[in-house]
This record gives structure tokens, sequence and C-alpha cells, in this order.
């Protein structure tokens, strides 16, 4: 066997969880000197990174306590195991790695943490256990986007109701476009989200981003009607503001070819089509 073939059969033992397999191959000394730092792939991931991908925590502890490898390691994304196991929602393999000292608040590229990557799979106990852990709710992204912008995007009513009970203002947030989590959940279709940040926070339903666009018109040129009848019947937002091209809701349903939304401000509202 090659070297790289014995690299690529390490890599697929851990993956499927052969513990018992891999010890027997670590009677080789020049694997023991070499594996602990090695990464794979075009990724560059370590065999930490695959085990808590994969949610073996029998082979993520054996790495850290038997091989000794670094709870911290890095791949070429800057992404660390704590990141694999809060994004796959594998909460054994989470508190174990932060148990073993991991960083709860590390960043990956374009500065991701594991909070923000768990917001992504709308998993609300891995959400606890690193609020718990002291994870700060309130960084941001390279995009200006801290934790709540991704979970207002995925639509959990029950991870908005939470953050929102533990930190009170977290809602308060712009990305750098000066996007705020209504726009985002109101662009995205998220009914039940939408109602929750019109009950619960503080926004200005008319707020506008960078380019002019209200959550308003981001639900009229994604199709969600039901959204933007939300917006008008709870909050009487203008359905005739501008951005700054000058274009209304009307315009930019047009432009995405939304003939419901297109019926509902000609028909409905009154909006003139000239």
């Amino acid at each position: 066997m090659s070297q790289e073939d014995r690299y690529r059969h390490i890599v697929r033992l851990v993956q499927d969880g052969r513990l018992c397999q891999l010890q027997d191959l670590w009677t080789d000394a020049t694997l023991l000197s070499e594996i602990p730092r090695k990464h794979f792939g075009r990724s560059g991931d370590t065999l930490l990174h695959y085990a808590a991908r994969h949610g073996h925590l029998p082979i993520v502890t054996y790495l850290l306590e038997a091989v000794g490898m670094d709870v911290e390691l890095v791949n070429g994304d800057y992404k660390r195991a704590v990141h694999e196991a809060a994004s796959m929602g594998h909460r054994d393999c989470l508190l174990y790695l932060l148990e073993k000292g991991a960083q709860v608040d590390c960043l990956k590229k374009a500065d991701w943490t594991p909070l923000m990557m768990a917001c992504t799979r709308k998993d609300l106990d891995i959400i606890k256990d690193l609020i718990e852990h002291k994870a700060n709710p309130m960084l941001k992204n390279k995009d200006g986007w801290n934790c709540f912008h991704i979970a207002a995007r995925e639509g959990d009513p029950a991870i908005i109701e939470y953050l929102l009970d533990v930190f009170t203002d977290i809602w308060n947030t712009e990305s750098k476009i000066k996007r705020t989590p209504l726009h985002t959940a109101a662009m995205h279709g998220c009914f039940d989200v939408v109602k929750i940040l019109l009950e619960r926070c503080g926004y200005n339903p008319d707020c506008k981003d960078s380019c002019g666009v209200t959550p308003f018109m981001d639900a009229i040129q994604n199709g969600h009607l039901h959204i933007a009848q939300l917006l008008l019947e709870k909050k009487k937002v203008c359905f005739t503001a501008m951005d700054k091209m000058g274009a209304q809701a009307l315009h930019l349903a047009a432009v995405t070819g939304q003939d419901q939304s297109l019926r509902y401000l000609v028909s409905s509202l009154g909006v003139n089509v000239k």
C-alpha cells in the first residue's frame, strides 16, 4: 500500500467510525509522528475535523487523548472541529470539545462562529449549549450578520423566541448594507418569524437598506404576499415607498414576474400602474 493509499484508508476509517481498526494502525512510528498535524484533501481537514463532522465521539476522544491532537487545529478555511460539531448537530462531540478547551467563539473564513453555523441548522439544543458556554451572539461575520440574522433567514420561530428571551436587544442589528433581520425574514418568506419580529421587536417597519429597499418591497418582489399583507395590516407600512433608484414595490414585482403581488398592489391597494 502506497503512502497516499494508506492516508485515504485512515480517513475512511475515521469517517466510518471504526476505532478499533484505527488503533491497530498506531503501532507505526511514522504515523504517530505525521498524523497528529496531517491535513488531507483540498479542504485541508485533519482527522479531528472528519471525526467531529461525522459525530464519532469515541474517535474524537481517542484523537485528542491518545494521539495528542490539538483541539484548535484549523483546516484551509480556518474551520475547527468545534465548527464541524456545531454545524452538523453532534451535541456529544460539541460538549466534549468545549470541555477540552475549544474556543466557543473561534472564527472560520468569513468570520463565522460555531453559533452562526448552528443557526443555519435550526438546532435549538446546540444553540443553547453554545450560549450556555458563553458564546457571544452579537459577533458579526464579514457581511455584518450576527446569529440573529441567520436565524431569521432560516425561519425557526422557537430559535427566534429563545434568542429574544436570552438577549432582548439582539434584534437591533444591521448588516453592512443596512439590512435588518426583518428584511431577511421577509425576503425569505418566513411568515412566523416576521410575525414575532413585529410583535416583540422595535423595528421601524419601513426601514430601508442601503439601496432603499424596505421589508415590504422584499416580500413583494419575492412573491411572499402573505408577509406583505401582514406588514400592511399590522404596521400600515408605506406600499408606495421608493428605493434609491425611484422604484416602488410595483416596479420590483414587475421585474421579478410576481403576478399575484402585482394584482394585489393594483387591484387591492389601488397602486397607479403608470
